[in-house]
């Protein structure tokens, strides 16, 4: 029975099931037409980057199969693979981070070419004779791929709470399920990465398996990537202009910094017909369910009302005591307790689109919070949950 599941899965025939899988996603990647515009510049580099990287792994899965009649094969497709996780770390991190944030060109291409130099000492290493020198080039060079994996985390980690903070400082509600995936895909893609450490310590055999799943992985992640680019409405919706064309959140930080500063001194005078004017189209708004659109900008709102996005900050902070934001939550629950009462077959899910959340777990938490009791519990008690 082993001697059967060698012949199935040997090393050889996961590196060839690698290869196909790595040269057909690269291929795919390139021929997805993604329009070279303003709104999308930074989708276009990433597809291609990631392209790249594909057709890399391609080359070195190949050098490793093309060198399957040497002694101690089981060793040297171990150091092909951390060759390859190493190289592939280096560049979906970059292609990742840029997603988010503008990244630093010169670093990367540094970062690649020192991966890339210390990868080539690292085979040659594997035909010196086994010595203190080999043990020492081993043992740094997996020093250096644990220290470059965490530096890649930490600064992941801040250009995605950078993003999260773009999304909620510009649609003024809870959007950043809109690049959750770049988050899980890349803590998918680092726990892969790394654990090529683990397999080059277990018994010989085991590379084919992680072979294979890194196989798997490409396709993982190829899958979430396309999938993004499909999401058209991201590519030509506001954000996608302001946090994908390559401006710096620098802008945004300053920007947020005024606001605060300014709340924090009186509000300016305004006009007392333009407070008029603003209430007559709030009414008008509300009355037309406006508050039940979502996924817009404080700036698209603001100029449905004819006004700007200062004044209307400034009229419910002086006149009603809330922000604009909770004002309209508010709403958008008193819409959602009308209709889980008015139709009762009718999923909570629904409901909650209707009234003008974009996301589910936020329509309850907020339910939750301004109601006391979940949509269920309201809808069950006949909007009575106390009794």
């Amino acid at each position: 029975m082993s001697g059967l599941v060698d012949v199935v899965f040997n090393i050889e025939l996961s590196l060839g099931i690698a290869i196909v899988t790595s040269v057909v996603l690269g291929a795919l990647l390139l021929l997805i037409n993604v329009p070279d515009t303003e709104h999308s510049r930074k989708l276009l580099k990433t597809k291609n980057t990631i392209a790249v990287c594909f057709f890399i792994c391609t080359v070195l899965f190949y050098q490793c199969l093309k060198h399957s009649g040497i002694p101690d094969y089981e060793t040297f497709s171990s150091l092909m693979m951390f060759v390859v996780t190493a190289i592939s770390s280096a560049i979906l991190s970059f292609s990742l981070i840029n997603l988010l944030q503008s990244g630093d060109g010169d670093k990367f291409y540094l970062n690649v070419g020192l991966v890339a130099a210390f990868s080539w000492l690292l085979m040659k290493a594997f035909w010196w004779n086994d010595g203190p020198l080999r043990k020492f080039v081993m043992i740094a060079c997996i020093i250096l791929f644990v220290i470059q994996c965490i530096s890649h985390i930490l600064v992941f980690s801040k250009a995605y709470k950078k993003t999260v903070l773009q999304f909620e400082t510009y649609y003024d509600e809870e959007e950043d399920k809109k690049i959750r995936w770049i988050r899980f895909c890349y803590i998918i893609m680092m726990l892969t990465q790394m654990f090529i450490l683990v397999y080059m310590l277990l018994p010989h055999g085991f590379m084919k398996i992680y072979t294979i799943w890194y196989s798997l992985f490409m396709l993982y992640f190829a899958a979430n990537f396309i999938s993004f680019l499909g999401s058209h409405r991201l590519l030509l919706d506001a954000f996608a202009h302001r946090a994908l064309s390559g401006r710096d959140i620098v802008e945004l930080i300053e920007s947020r910094k005024k606001t605060k500063k300014t709340s924090e001194t009186p509000a300016p005078a305004i006009n007392e017909a333009e407070y008029r004017k603003l209430e007559k189209a709030l009414d008008k708004w509300v009355e037309e369910k406006r508050y039940r659109e979502y996924d817009k900008s404080r700036e698209q709102i603001a100029r449905e009302l004819n006004t700007s996005k200062e004044i209307l900050h400034h009229y419910f902070i002086t006149r009603k005591g809330v922000d604009f934001k909770t004002w309209r939550t508010v709403l958008r629950i008193e819409e959602a307790k009308r209709l889980l009462l008015e139709d009762k077959d009718a999923s909570t899910n629904i409901i909650a689109e209707v009234a003008g959340f974009s996301d589910r777990s936020n329509f309850h938490r907020q339910f939750v919070k301004i109601v006391g009791c979940s949509p269920k519990q309201w809808r069950d008690s006949d909007g009575n949950p106390e009794l």
